[in-house]
């Protein structure tokens, strides 16, 4: 069976809301699917995703394939570098703990790019509002 990892269309006419499921590649995009690992919000700035990390890297060992979006989520989520660190532990390149250190400063310079982002928002409204 070829499985995917697709996402799952909700919501109402013009607000769309998706679950991030694992899906037979032959059922429809709305139909049967085997596991809901999240879902994916693109309504909210920035897009809201809620995922269940351990079954998202799970399914993607096991040879699940994403659609280009589904990829894009789960790459700023961070599952495909956790793949590689676990191929290089694997591999012997290097042990389990330097692997989950190394994700742990990706996560951390992420969630601060993250704040900077936020932050800059935040005083461009607050200089728009003055400016008013």
């Amino acid at each position: 069976m070829a499985t995917k990892i697709r996402l799952q269309r909700g919501g109402r006419k013009s607000y769309a809301f998706y679950r991030i499921v694992i899906a037979d590649a032959r059922a429809p995009r709305d139909g049967r699917f085997t596991e809901k690992i999240g879902t994916y919000n693109p309504n909210t700035n920035p897009a809201t995703v809620d995922l269940n990390f351990e079954r998202a890297l799970y399914w993607v060992e096991t040879g699940a394939q994403p659609t280009d979006t589904v990829r894009n989520i789960l790459s700023r989520e961070g599952v495909y570098l956790m793949k590689h660190l676990k191929g290089g532990v694997k591999k012997g390149a290097f042990d389990e703990a330097t692997a989950q250190k190394k994700f742990d400063a990706w996560k951390a310079d992420k969630q601060n790019g993250l704040n900077k982002i936020a932050e800059a928002e935040a005083k461009a409204k607050k200089d728009a509002a003055a400016n008013c």
